[in-house]
């Protein structure tokens, strides 16, 4: 699976907000896709979460202006879990990944923006007569020109390799004509020395996380017939039960993964340790 180290539009994550408040234009979510390496955030106002008007906004506002990246990362919602997604992604040539199956936190920075992002949209809603789709270029405009804690360089900075010029910024009193050719050597030059930067940026920040994480996780380990709870991802509504209602019986043990069977469906799972809730039995005297 390709790194987000490797380079732009390498690994990039996608995952839905909403619903949201239904528009004027009838859009009620938002996919947001995001680059791994750039943190560069495309954010398409649709109507629905349906495996066409996915496949149709990706290609359309992301693969079209950007090309095919690598891989995709994505939960496994049948948004993104489905025939037609596959057949996408083979067509075009791309690898699809799903978080659950590969690690639960890897889309972690998607949710985190969405986390920094569902709180802008919901002031648009009350402000502007529910017109937040109209706001959302803007919105989107300001999270990629602004520094991003990881890198320590803006998702438009490490997309074109230069800063981006602002309504704040006082206009240019003298202009210079360079040769495309001349140009070209320069942005190369400084396109690697802006990534070489946030690649060991990212490497720090990661270290960091990982002190942290490892410092504070627990390592709990499940038995065949435990009874347990799994994580739901791809939630339509955000609030939705985060965990399953039914309860889901260990079946395999292959930690960290574990192969969980529903009591009621018998249908089995495939699930991360770190997507099991314990269910504490109390019992009477």
């Amino acid at each position: 699976m390709p790194t987000a180290q490797q380079g732009p539009f390498q690994l990039v994550g996608m995952d839905y907000c909403g619903p949201l408040k239904s528009t004027p234009r009838g859009n009620q979510y938002v996919l947001c896709i995001t680059d791994y390496f750039t943190r560069w955030v495309v954010a398409v106002a649709v109507p629905d979460c349906s495996a066409q008007t996915t496949a149709e906004a990706l290609f359309n506002e992301y693969i079209c202006r950007y090309g095919v990246p690598a891989a995709i990362l994505s939960d496994q919602g049948t948004h993104f879990h489905n025939q037609l997604m596959e057949a996408m992604a083979k067509l075009v040539g791309y690898n699809h990944t799903y978080s659950t199956t590969y690690h639960p936190q890897s889309n972690g920075m998607i949710e985190r923006f969405n986390a920094t992002f569902i709180p802008q949209i919901a002031k648009l809603q009350d402000r502007e007569n529910n017109n937040w789709d109209e706001f959302l270029t803007p919105v989107v405009f300001a999270y990629n020109t602004g520094i991003h804690s990881t890198t320590g360089y803006a998702p438009y900075e490490l997309l074109f390799g230069r800063e981006p010029r602002l309504s704040t910024d006082q206009p240019p009193s003298t202009f210079t004509f360079r040769k495309p050719n001349d140009y070209y050597e320069q942005l190369k030059k400084s396109m690697m020395i802006i990534h070489r930067n946030a690649r060991r940026k990212m490497t720090d920040k990661q270290q960091q996380y990982k002190k942290r994480y490892d410092t504070q996780r627990k390592d709990p380990h499940y038995s065949i017939n435990d009874r347990v709870l799994i994580r739901k991802h791809g939630l339509k509504n955000k609030l939705d039960p985060k965990y399953s209602v039914t309860p889901q019986i260990i079946v395999r043990d292959q930690h960290p993964v574990y192969i969980v069977q529903d009591e009621s469906t018998h249908v089995e799972t495939r699930v991360h340790v770190n997507d099991i809730r314990p269910i504490y039995s109390s019992q009477s005297n």
